[in-house]
């Protein structure tokens, strides 16, 4: 009988996996790699969420992701986060410009 579980619950089972993984990362050069980002890239990239899988599925997964699949993970999170920076920066600001502070 094989268990079918959220990924979710997984994760507590996939830290060796989670660890070869980010170290294999770490040799190819994505030297700030670790077991929480592959875990987020391959929720947001190979599950989309967190649907029901069986271990030996989730363990596939994991030691199958590849680089251009993690590169781009990396990508959409580098922009999102310098988007977030940038509204920041503006909402500060106009901020300033609203209460008569001047740079």
């Amino acid at each position: 009988m094989t268990i079918l579980r959220k990924v979710d619950d997984w994760r507590v089972f996939l830290s060796v996996v989670l660890e070869s993984k980010t170290e294999e990362f770490k040799l190819m050069g994505y030297k700030d790699t670790t077991e929480n980002i592959v875990w987020q890239c391959l929720k947001q990239k190979v599950w989309k969420g967190n649907p029901e899988k069986r271990l030996y599925q989730i363990v596939e997964d994991i030691l199958h992701l590849n680089t251009n699949i993690y590169m781009s993970y990396l990508t959409v999170q580098s922009y999102q986060q310098d988007d977030l920076m940038a509204s920041i920066a503006a909402l500060t600001e106009n901020e300033g410009q609203d209460n008569g502070i001047s740079n």
